[in-house]
């Protein structure tokens, strides 16, 4: 029985695979190198009230981030397999508030989740799910431009760690 409050929706996404011919580490290491982690200062200041200076900060800062990183490969340890592959979470708190002041809900999918894999058939990928396509659902013209300018970033950052 689902609550009077509830509704659905389906959406299409775009789901995107850059190949690399180089090595998980190699990779892994070309995007740590190209995009930095974020400085969780920004949080501290906002949360002190210091937005002001907060933005200076994110003005400032790489169009880009790494928010952080989750160890996928070793959670299938547990069925037994040996799977390298890292979560990403990449963005910038600034493009996310760009986004959310028009579609607070954008804020499900801020930071973009980018999976970057290894297995013995397709050798080393990234992986994610295109951000024009995952905003587009909420059909906000000022929420597909910043996705958009998200897309151009994202894909050109991750093509040149695959290559």
């Amino acid at each position: 029985m689902t609550h009077q409050g509830y509704s659905q929706q389906t959406v299409s996404i775009e789901h995107v695979t850059i190949r690399s011919s180089h090595a998980f580490d190699r990779v892994r290491t070309s995007l740590e190198g190209l995009l930095p982690r974020i400085d969780d200062g920004i949080f501290t200041l906002l949360r002190y009230g210091e937005a002001e200076r907060a933005l200076r900060e994110l003005e400032a800062a790489a169009p880009l981030l790494i928010f952080g990183f989750r160890d996928h490969g070793a959670l299938v340890a547990v069925a037994g397999l040996r799977r390298r592959a890292l979560l990403y979470d990449i963005g910038n708190p600034l493009t996310a508030s760009r986004m959310t002041r028009h579609q607070i809900s954008a804020g499900l999918y801020a930071p973009i989740r980018v999976l970057l894999r290894e297995d013995s058939e397709a050798g080393v990928a990234f992986e994610y799910d295109r951000p024009a396509s995952v905003f587009g659902q909420f059909r906000d013209e000022a929420v597909d431009l910043v996705a958009q300018q998200l897309d151009r970033d994202l894909q050109a950052a991750l093509e040149k760690a695959a290559s």
